[in-house]
């Protein structure tokens, strides 16, 4: 049923999503957030995802839709998935509210005082179940959210599996803190650790599900016009993710500088590995 390849791509995007589960893991065992190595962690992720669309993936689904359908209506094709999936990406990050997107960054002490303080205040069945909505909710925004992050690290790795790696890191490294946003409120809501867990886990597994769909409603349909469409869409939707998410998110946990320096670097080990397999 799935190819050797396939499976691969699968493998990688079960992995990218289900690193939620860290997230959970460092909101409940570590005392104090690094702030500086997550400001460098997600600029470098934000490098790797720019450089990469720009450079390589983009490139490749112009190459397709030109072979397919010709220089002039191959390039305007290209730009207008690219923007399409920006626009796809923004449309699902509008529709969810501000205050139950994952997507609005904590420290790890910020959001065990803020929890201590709520199950404080709201001893009542109403307020635990507030909480336990929040988590829930940023656990159902995690999953829209990574939904279509599945489908692109999925294409990238049957296109090209060197590159899909790439990707999966690079969206394992900003999928940590969301898990932190799903598992604190919902601990607070059950004191129940591994109830946290579970929840903040099972949210990643939007990535593989997104995959999975895609491989079944777009394999059976594929073509140079199709792979080219899909691969323009999906440099468009990381670009977006980058500058929109993972870069903002890297300032408020760091200095500028740093996030930028952690962008630099992403964008110059993606660079230099790409180099390695001309």
């Amino acid at each position: 049923m799935f190819s050797d390849n396939a499976m691969f791509a699968l493998g990688l995007t079960l992995f990218a999503g289900l690193s939620t589960g860290i997230g959970s893991a460092l909101a409940f065992f570590a005392k104090k957030t690094n702030t500086r190595f997550l400001s460098l962690s997600l600029g470098f992720s934000a490098g790797v995802m720019i450089y990469v669309s720009f450079m390589e993936i983009m490139v490749k689904a112009k190459t397709a839709l030109q072979a397919d359908l010709g220089s002039v209506a191959g390039t305007w094709t290209a730009v207008i998935a690219f923007f399409g999936g920006i626009a796809v990406i923004a449309v699902i990050d509008k529709l969810v509210p501000s205050y139950e997107n994952p997507h609005e960054m904590h420290r790890v002490e910020e959001m065990t005082e803020k929890g201590i303080q709520e199950e404080n205040k709201l001893e009542s069945e109403a307020g635990k179940k507030k909480l336990f909505r929040m988590g829930t909710m940023a656990a159902l925004a995690i999953g829209i959210h990574n939904f279509p992050e599945g489908l692109a690290t999925f294409t990238a790795a049957i296109s090209d599996p060197h590159l899909g790696v790439a990707i999966a890191v690079a969206i394992a490294i900003h999928n940590i803190p969301e898990g932190i946003a799903v598992s604190v409120p919902i601990y607070y809501a059950t004191g129940d650790k591994k109830k946290a867990f579970i929840y903040s886990f099972l949210s990643g597994l939007a990535e593989p599900v997104g995959a999975l769909v895609g491989y079944v409603l777009l394999m059976p349909f594929m073509s140079p016009t199709v792979f080219g469409v899909i691969f323009a869409g999906v440099a468009g939707i990381m670009v977006f993710i980058s500058l929109d998410e993972l870069l903002p998110a890297a300032e408020e946990y760091g200095e500028h500088h740093l996030s930028i320096y952690g962008l630099v670097a992403g964008m110059g080990v993606m660079a230099v590995s790409l180099l390695l397999f001309l």
